[in-house]
């Protein structure tokens, strides 16, 4: 079974394919954290273009928080799987309870990884959206609908791995949709890397630091 080494490795594969963005002065690499962004660091410098982190927080369905029940982004956009809502039961007040946890913890986030510096201008931009992988593309999805309200002129999505049924839905919401390995049966994004260790805050920071 062919896998994934490491998120570097797959930031240079995926590198490879976005050559026709190198050096381009309206294009700006956005990393969704945490997975996201030791994965856009070597597609950012080898197009030697910006590297900033989007935060999306995925909404978990109560009892079974990996299974994304929709997402949230900056701005307060919010997307919801109804499917997943109505076939597992989950009422308003479950989802606002979710929605008000994960609201939390993004303005957290948005305060440890940027600080004090300002959200980067979208408008008129070409942004390139990485991740580690996507399973059911909610929280993809989310980032999207995000972007294309912040005023961003084209949207390419960067990932190294996810379900051709998700691919099919990303392609049709993106202008532009990188991903070389579309397995099926999927199951999970981490069966299909040697290491899928968890990144940590610190790491992130670093390497938005550094770049």
């Amino acid at each position: 079974m062919e896998k994934i080494r490491n998120r570097e490795e797959a930031g240079e594969k995926l590198a490879g394919q976005l050559a026709a963005y190198k050096e381009r002065k309206d294009v700006l690499v956005l990393a969704l954290p945490r997975g996201g962004v030791p994965v856009a660091e070597p597609i950012a410098r080898e197009l030697k273009a910006p590297l900033e982190v989007f935060i999306v927080r995925k909404l978990g369905v109560p009892g079974h928080r990996e299974l994304a029940m929709g997402a949230i982004a900056s701005g307060g956009v919010r997307v919801m799987n109804m499917d997943v809502v109505r076939s597992m039961g989950i009422s308003e007040e479950q989802i606002e309870k979710v929605a008000a946890e994960e609201t939390s913890e993004l303005a957290r986030r948005e305060n440890q990884y940027r600080g004090d510096r300002n959200f980067p201008e979208i408008s008129g931009k070409t942004v390139i959206l990485v991740d580690d992988g996507v399973a059911t593309g909610a929280t993809m999805r989310v980032a999207i609908k995000a972007l294309r309200e912040g005023g961003a002129q084209k949207l390419v999505v960067a990932v190294p791995v996810a379900p051709p049924d998700t691919c099919a839905v990303l392609s049709r919401e993106a202008d532009e949709l990188i991903c070389p390995f579309r397995p099926s049966p999927f199951h999970a994004i981490g069966l299909w890397y040697e290491d899928f260790s968890q990144v940590s805050d610190e790491e992130v920071g670093r390497i938005l630091k550094e770049s």
